[in-house]
């Protein structure tokens, strides 16, 4: 073009919505060196960013991503920080974070220690004295406030599950360096570099099953042979962690099951009761970001929950998309914006079970809409008309599309991989509104290019109880053998209160609905081999029967014919059946378990071979399932079938909006 040098120039006016916006970054290796070196400008600054790391998404406020744009809008750079901003030659070169202890952000303790601490290495030094003495931290990180204890600690574990209400549910763990972590977990090359990445997310990781020393408390995350694991990915954190030099546990700060603080009155206000003091700080936080996390499954990564270091990066996808706004599912919920070739996605917003959750889900549809000044042309939402997503739907005067919820599952995927159609879409969850009136989490559908017909399901078994049967598995295997006329007394000690009523409810049809969930599946077997009787936590049954798989059992699988019908019918009789008999013969859990998740393997390939499709697409929160997703995955492959998983969005209810977005933006779904 001619032009003899570069130079970035003032903004004139909004950009287009297709501007990108990016994730917070992970501090990069020259800012570490920074933050380390006593000679430094930037010696133990709990700020410290550049180019090529720091905080993105949390502090824009408006597109294009300038200075005046971020919350640091109010921090004014003094003259050593204004020439690094300017100067092209400078990897501070238009940073818009950038700051330095004359003239960004402060670190503070709330309730102030006395005496007042001098500098940002004593404040950090007694939160680290508190942590070690057994205390409740609340940190304000990126994305919002985490809650740190002695990982080593019983006592400090307790006292934090306590005050949170959070009595079972696995906590994450942040660990110093690699080397601690590796004490700890089983990690392979793949995991390290995740974890050492610019997303720097939770990892789920094997634990060792001989750790050196007392490393993690059993408390942490009992019975569960995985952990989550991070590293410091702010530079508050690894000076804070610099101090320590041991494991803390770094969970969300917020109640179960209400989304994670991020204001520093809100957070005195809603963590007062669970957090003995706060390590604050005056940069303000735009919107709130979970950590975000993965595992691997098939040899790469699977996100589970998609949040700080992913979101919001767009998914660029095919065909081109009409303008719409995604509001996803009730569970897990996020909510995309999709037009032209891309789906952009929230962060997780989590369940819209509480007032708080509902109030910070219509925040974020507002947020997302505002700062990509997206005008949607129609909403769409899943066909649950009682979801409070639904009902927000109904709320904004734009015409809806109503997708059905394994439908949306199947095209997130299909969307991710860009899997041309036809495919046979597998879809397990544990429930979603199905097209017939039912509840449906069991699905085999054909989706191409006008829209998903069901091509097989599972067999359908009452819900004694309905939702009272997602909390305890016990309802669940009541419900089996009653469809299977079988001996329901067998159960009796799992009612120590009630039985005669518990037995009587599978036969009232209004008050034990009827499903085809594979994930009630997975609870109805845990119940029947003793593992668990209810649940504290969503998945917990079918986590403690994918923990106990004894892969030495090889290709051992329990039968699982396919009956015909108005479409396939899977056939779980036979199976429930062996099982009971394994379990009355003395096979261990862990055999019983291999078996199950064999016959799950083998059914989609029994399936797929009916359905005489090239493709075949994995999706549901039940493929969050490692073994199960990686078993299924190899024996339709080895079957000559092409298989798409999940990468980058989550298999579980996390992904629907993009699904969601996928569907209704496309011509034939007007």
């Amino acid at each position: 073009a001619g032009f003899l040098d570069f130079s970035i120039k003032p903004s004139e006016g909004a950009l287009s919505a297709s501007a990108w916006v990016l994730p917070d970054l992970a501090t990069c290796p020259e800012c570490l060196v920074e933050i380390a070196d006593k000679e430094a400008r930037r010696y133990a600054y709990p700020f410290t960013n550049c180019t090529l790391c720091g905080p993105r998404f949390t502090i824009i406020t408006a597109i294009p991503y300038d200075r005046p744009n971020t919350t640091m809008a109010g921090f004014k750079l003094c003259d050593e920080c204004q020439m690094e901003y300017a100067d092209p030659r400078d990897r501070r070169f238009h940073a818009q974070p950038i700051a330095c202890p004359k003239c960004g952000p402060k670190i503070w303790l709330d309730p102030a220690p006395s005496p007042a601490p001098n500098g940002p290495m004593e404040v950090l030094y007694q939160a680290a004295q508190k942590i070690r003495s057994g205390e409740i931290v609340a940190l304000k990180g990126i994305g919002g406030f985490l809650l740190l204890c002695d990982a080593r600690s019983s006592a400090a574990v307790s006292r934090l599950r306590a005050r949170k209400r959070r009595h079972e549910k696995p906590l994450a763990v942040m660990f110093p360096d690699l080397e601690q972590l590796r004490d700890a977990c089983q990690v392979s090359k793949l995991e390290a570099e995740w974890l050492d990445s610019a997303v720097a997310p939770i990892v789920l990781l094997k634990r060792r099953p001989d750790p050196a020393g007392d490393l993690i408390a059993a408390e942490v995350a009992p019975g569960n042979p995985w952990l989550g694991a991070m590293l410091p990915y702010a530079p508050l954190h690894h000076l804070l962690m610099g101090q320590l030099g041991f494991p803390v546990v770094a969970t969300s700060g917020n109640l179960s099951e209400e989304p994670i603080v991020y204001q520093n009155d809100e957070a005195k206000k809603c963590l007062q009761g669970i957090a003995d003091c706060f390590l604050m700080h005056d940069r303000p936080i735009a919107r709130h970001a979970d950590d975000s996390i993965v595992r691997q499954a098939r040899g790469r990564q699977l996100v589970l929950r998609r949040a700080r270091g992913l979101a919001p990066m767009p998914l660029r996808v095919n065909p081109k998309l009409l303008p719409v706004l995604a509001l996803g599912a009730h569970l897990k919920n996020t909510v995309a914006a999709a037009w032209d070739k891309q789906i952009v996605l929230s962060q997780h917003l989590g369940d819209l079970e509480t007032a708080a959750s509902l109030e910070a889900f219509q925040a974020a549809v507002k947020d997302l809409c505002a700062l990509y000044g997206f005008k949607p042309k129609k909403v769409v939402c899943d066909l649950h008309p009682d979801y409070a997503s639904s009902r927000h739907a109904e709320s904004l005067g734009l015409p809806i599309v109503r997708v059905q919820h394994h439908h949306a599952h199947i095209a997130a995927c299909m969307a991710e991989n860009d899997a041309p159609p036809p495919v046979l879409g597998v879809a397990w969850d544990g429930l979603g509104l199905g097209t017939d009136g039912l509840v449906w989490g069991g699905e085999f559908l054909i989706v191409d290019e006008t829209g998903a017909k069901r091509f097989a399901h599972m067999r359908t078994f009452p819900l004694p109880g309905g939702e009272a049967a997602i909390r305890e598995p016990r309802r669940c295997s009541l419900g089996l053998l009653f469809e299977m006329n079988a001996d329901l007394e067998r159960l009796h000690a799992m009612f120590p209160e009630g039985w005669e009523a518990a037995r009587k409810l599978p036969a009232a049809l209004a008050l034990s609905p009827r499903t085809s969930s594979a994930g009630r599946l997975f609870d109805a077997l845990a119940s029947l081999v003793g593992l668990r009787q209810a649940n504290s936590f969503e998945g917990q049954a079918a986590m403690a029967l994918e923990h106990v798989i004894d892969e030495s059992a090889g290709d051992e699988a329990y039968p699982f014919p396919l009956k015909p019908g108005s479409s396939l019918i899977a056939d779980w009789e036979p199976l429930v059946r062996a099982a009971l008999a394994d379990v009355s013969g003395g096979v261990p859990v862990g055999r019983i378990s291999a078996r199950f998740h064999n016959a799950l393997a083998e059914l989609v390939v029994s399936v797929a071979r009916r359905a005489n499709l090239e493709r075949v697409a994995l999706s549901g929160g039940v493929f969050q399932n490692a073994y199960l997703s990686s078993r299924t995955a190899e024996l339709l492959e080895r079957s000559g079938f092409q298989v798409f998983t999940h990468q980058r969005l989550p298999p579980n209810d996390g992904g629907i909006s993009a699904g969601q977005a996928f569907i209704a933006g496309q011509d034939w779904a007007c």
